[in-house]
């Protein structure tokens, strides 16, 4: 539960993307969040604070003077224990609103009156027009200037009929950018490129040969990159995974195409992390047409050439990055993890056993570097992934 013990301050404004809030709102419990809920006057036009009130599981506040409060200072306690506010629709007006530091309702007070420590989040959502005013514009950057996180907003068709800039981001967006908030930009103003998932190799056009590898040790890499604050390509083999947000996707298929996209994108990169299970060989005489069986019973004769060695060719580069490779064993990991990392030449590599993560959501990691070995003990791979970059990032 990425948000686990985490108190967020959830702030409504007016605008028809307040039904997206009621599915984040979902999607920051089942995150671990405990959520609280204030709406302005104009939020309630569009979703009842009934509404939000069953999804978060607390009683909704719309009022600076509402008597639940002991001391009528709403817009004091509820943010002195809170990790985040996060304002989701944020309206024009509200922007004008934190831009100048107006205080006219509970949000707006609240906003205002929270500690410096607490972090606010703000996604923007407006009509195209509105968002492009040199008005909001100039609010925009003031709010940035004050270190306020701006979430968005996206493009795309707008429920007033229009398509532009103004959209705010899905639900899912928002929920992966405030987990994201709450992790350390270790890893801030660095390129990395990461392979991840399996490659397929040729047999014929419907067969092939190909490993277990689901992709997810290295598609949660990528994602715990781009929460550090990295720029991260993400280069996979076939896979079902759905591209973590924020990360950049190219989709090969057999080992060579890895190879040639890898060399080709390698430059100006700060780290490159091989996690892709990339098959040792390929068929060298693989059919234009599908092979068929026959009554003598003939098994086709296939034969094998070496696949080119990713991680081996970007550490011999000349202007080479801070190189990471995956070693996934079926015994020996000690001895086995070592060796490769020498041959490999590179400074860091991660050990496991393959046929015990393949396809599942925790592994356990074996880091080898010229100081011996570290054992990262088995864990999910999202938490496992973020303890990877932290040790990446103290390296480099």
């Amino acid at each position: 539960m990425d948000l686990a013990g985490k108190k967020i301050v959830l702030g409504m404004t007016g605008g028809i993307a307040c039904y997206k809030v009621a599915e984040f709102t979902r999607g920051l419990v089942k995150a671990g969040a405990s959520v609280q809920v204030v709406m302005t006057q104009a939020a309630t036009q569009f979703i009842t604070p009934v509404t939000m009130q069953a999804l978060s599981g607390r009683a909704v506040f719309t009022d600076q003077w509402d008597a639940r409060i002991g001391n009528n200072m709403a817009h004091i306690d509820l943010t002195r224990d809170a990790d985040a506010v996060v304002i989701a629709p944020c309206s024009t007006d509200f922007m004008f609103k934190l831009a100048h530091g107006a205080c006219d309702d509970l949000l707006s007070t609240l906003c205002v009156a929270r500690p410096a420590t607490v972090p606010l989040l703000i996604a923007p959502a407006m009509n195209v027009e509105m968002w492009q005013n040199p008005a909001t514009q100039r609010n925009l950057a003031q709010i940035k200037a004050d270190g306020i996180a701006v979430l968005g907003p996206d493009a795309g068709d707008q429920a007033c009929g229009e398509t532009g800039m103004g959209r705010m981001l899905e639900p899912e967006q928002l929920l992966e950018e405030v987990i994201a908030s709450f992790q350390p930009k270790r890893l801030a103003g660095k390129r990395v490129l990461i392979t991840a998932g399996p490659t397929f190799e040729p047999i014929d056009p419907v067969r092939g040969i190909t490993n277990l590898s689901s992709g997810k040790m290295g598609y949660a890499i990528a994602r715990a990159a781009r929460e550090a604050g990295a720029d991260v390509c993400l280069v996979s083999g076939p896979t079902a995974l759905d591209t973590p947000y924020g990360v950049h996707r190219i989709n090969v298929q057999t080992a060579q195409q890895m190879h040639d996209v890898v060399l080709s994108r390698v430059d100006g990169k700060d780290i490159f992390i091989a996690v892709a299970a990339v098959a040792d060989w390929r068929v060298a005489n693989a059919s234009d047409q599908k092979l068929k069986k026959n009554s003598k019973g003939d098994v086709p004769q296939l034969q094998f050439e070496q696949n080119p060695d990713i991680l081996a060719s970007v550490a011999a580069l000349e202007k080479r990055p801070y190189c990471v490779g995956f070693a996934a064993e079926s015994e020996n990991l000690l001895q086995y993890g070592e060796e490769k990392r020498k041959k490999k030449g590179v400074p860091l590599l991660v050990g496991n056993i393959g046929h015990q993560t393949f396809g599942k959501d925790e592994n356990e990691l074996v880091l080898f570097d010229d100081k011996g070995n570290q054992r990262l003990p088995q864990a999910g791979k999202q938490a496992l992934a973020r303890q990877l970059v932290a040790e990446i990032a103290a390296r480099i």
